[in-house]
């Protein structure tokens, strides 16, 4: 690994780590870790066993995607933010996200958006 790189690869990089824990974290909560003997299913109920279980797919894929520095990565983790938070906010019974997953997937829409923005503006003053 390069330690040398610039400072957008280790932001990128550093969200890529959350984006990997956040993947990890719904894949415990899907095979019930911390739980006891209640099933996930039985806890959260299909619609939001289903959410979860696309939301851990999309961390995982997202936080790859980001680590390699495809575009595809930082999209697929801003829809899946931006998606968990339209289902909190409107009130879904079938997900939620707490105060604190609320707000650090705020941050990672901004975060990320801010690094397009930096790289949109750098391909259009090479051009």
């Amino acid at each position: 690994m390069d330690f040398k790189s610039n400072l957008p690869t280790r932001i990128l990089r550093v969200i890529a780590m959350l984006a990997l824990m956040m993947g990890l974290a719904d894949a415990a909560r899907l095979v019930g870790l911390g739980d006891g003997d209640r099933s996930p299913l039985a806890i959260l109920g299909v619609t939001g066993f289903t959410w979860l279980g696309v939301f851990c797919v999309t961390h995982l894929c997202a936080s790859v995607g980001l680590w390699i520095k495809a575009s595809w990565g930082a999209v697929t983790l801003v829809g899946a933010c931006l998606m968990a938070l339209i289902l909190t906010v409107s009130g879904s019974p079938d997900f939620r996200v707490d105060l604190w997953g609320a707000l650090l997937r705020v941050v990672i829409i901004v975060v990320l958006g801010g690094l397009m923005a930096l790289n949109l503006r750098a391909r259009l003053q090479h051009d």
